[in-house]
């Protein structure tokens, strides 16, 4: 997940098809505009909207990464000068300041 989600993504997520308008992330501003459509209660939207942030926390480290990786030409200039192993030295050191934690499996 590349963007902060809101809690209109929240809505989306519960009622894809939905029509609604929500000013200023206040739930007590949202506008149902589908008449054919139940709309979530406010539970059900922020517990949507919970997960969804902890989705979008679970990949801080990916977004970080992304933004301190060299560009593909500097990388490239890095191969060139420094070898695959300048080049996976480079790599590493944001990969190591910026882990992706642990993942958790469940066997059932």
């Amino acid at each position: 997940m590349k963007n902060r989600p809101s809690l209109a993504d929240a809505i989306l997520k519960l009622r894809p098809t939905s029509a609604f308008i929500l000013e200023n992330e206040d739930l007590s501003r949202l506008d149902w505009k589908d008449g054919s459509t139940t709309p979530p209660s406010a539970d059900e939207i922020n517990s949507e909207y919970s997960k969804l942030l902890e989705e979008y926390e679970s990949y801080s480290y990916w977004r970080n990464r992304r933004a301190e990786y060299p560009k593909i030409e500097e990388q490239l200039d890095i191969l060139f000068h420094q070898g695959y192993d300048g080049w996976k030295s480079t790599i590493q050191e944001i990969k190591d300041k910026y882990p992706k934690g642990e993942a958790w499996v469940i066997f059932m």
